[in-house]
C-alpha cells in the first residue's frame, strides 16, 4: 500500500513540476508562435525598426545634407548609376538628388521616434489617471470620465490638426499632439479593468493592513490590468504612426528638415502622374508595412490574452 502511494504520488508530482515551471509568460509566448501571420509580422517589424535604427550609418548619404547632394543625380529611376559618385540608387532619387533608401531610412527613424515617445507618455497619464478613477470612484472618477468621454467623441486627426495649427511644426510638437489624442484611450481601458479589480478580496486585505493608496494602486491594482493595456499599446502605436504620417502629408507635421515617411510620400505626390512614382510609392510601401505588421502583432496579442476572442 505504501508503494501505492509512492508510485501515484510519484506520478501526480511530475506534472505538479512542469505546471509550476510553465510560467504565464511563456504560454502566451507558445501561443503567439502558433500564429505564422504574427510570427512574420514580427520579424518584419524587427527588422524595420532595426534599419530604422542602425539606417543612417549604413546607407549611401545624409539626404538633408546638401552638402551630400548633387543635382546631376535628381529624378534617376530606381537602380541608375550615379553620375558624380558611381555608385547605385537601389530605389532611384526624387528631383534634388537625394537617394530614395536613405531617405526612407531616416523618415522610419523619426516615424517610430514619434509613434513610441508619445506611447510612452500617453500611456503614463492615461494609466495614471484611469488608476486613479477606479480606486477612488465618486466625484474624481466622474470628473476624469467626463474629460475622457468629450475628447473621444472628437475624431482623433481633428484634435491633432487644430492643436498643431496653435503650436506650430516640430516633432516635439507632433509628439505633444499625439499624447493629447491618446491619453484617454489608455485611461479608458484601465479604469474598465481596474474596476472589477477593485472590488475583489485582495484589494480589502491591502486597505486593512493599512497600506499607501498609492502602494495598492500601481503594486497591487495595476499589474492586474496589464494584458488589455498590451493589446491597446499596440493598436495605439500603428495608429500614431498613421496619424502622424498624415499631418505631415497635409503638411502641419514635421518641417521638411526633419522628414518622416509622410513627408515623403507628400514630396513625390506631383510627380505620380510624371511617371517617377518611386519618389512616393517606396515610401508608401515602407510606411504600410510598418503598420500592417504591428497589426498583426497587435491581433495575436489580443487573440492570446483574451481567449474568449480566438476563433
Amino acid at each position: 500500500m505504501t508503494g501505492e502511494i509512492l508510485a501515484t504520488g510519484g506520478e501526480s508530482a511530475a506534472p505538479l513540476r512542469r505546471t509550476k515551471a510553465d510560467s504565464p509568460l511563456k504560454r502566451i509566448l507558445a501561443a503567439f508562435f502558433e500564429d505564422r501571420l504574427a510570427v512574420i509580422g514580427l520579424v518584419v517589424f524587427v527588422l524595420i525598426a532595426a534599419f530604422a535604427v542602425i539606417g543612417p550609418w549604413i546607407v549611401p548619404q545624409n539626404p538633408y545634407d546638401l552638402a551630400q547632394l548633387d543635382i546631376m543625380d535628381g529624378g534617376l529611376p530606381p537602380g541608375e548609376t550615379s553620375f558624380s559618385t558611381g555608385g547605385t540608387y537601389w530605389l532611384g532619387t526624387d528631383e534634388q538628388g537625394r537617394d530614395m533608401l536613405s531617405a526612407i531610412a531616416y523618415g522610419l527613424r523619426i516615424s517610430l521616434l514619434v509613434a513610441f515617445v508619445s506611447l510612452g507618455c500617453a500611456i503614463t497619464i492615461g494609466v495614471t489617471l484611469g488608476v486613479v478613477a477606479s480606486y477612488f470612484g465618486g466625484r474624481i472618477d466622474s470628473l476624469i470620465m467626463r474629460v475622457v468621454d468629450l475628447q473621444l467623441s472628437f475624431p482623433a486627426i481633428l484634435i491633432a490638426l487644430i492643436l498643431l495649427a496653435l503650436l506650430g511644426r516640430g516633432v516635439d510638437k507632433v509628439i505633444l499632439a499625439l499624447v493629447i489624442v491618446q491619453w484617454a484611450y489608455y485611461a479608458r481601458t484601465v479604469r474598465s479593468s481596474a474596476i472589477v479589480e477593485t472590488r475583489k478580496d485582495y484589494i480589502d486585505a491591502a486597505r486593512c493592513l493599512a497600506l499607501s493608496h498609492r502602494r495598492i494602486m500601481f503594486r497591487h491594482l495595476l499589474p492586474n490590468c496589464v494584458p488589455p493595456l498590451i493589446v491597446v499599446a499596440t493598436v495605439q502605436i500603428a495608429q500614431a504612426i498613421s496619424l502622424e504620417a498624415t499631418l505631415s502629408f497635409l503638411g502641419v507635421g514635421v518641417p521638411i528638415t526633419e522628414p518622416s515617411l509622410g513627408l515623403l510620400i507628400a514630396n513625390g505626390y506631383d510627380y505620380l502622374l510624371s511617371g517617377r512614382y518611386w519618389v512616393s510609392i517606396f515610401p508608401g510601401i515602407a510606411l504600410v508595412a510598418t503598420i500592417v505588421a504591428i497589426n498583426l502583432v497587435g491581433d495575436r496579442l489580443r487573440d492570446v490574452l483574451n481567449p474568449r476572442l480566438q476563433k
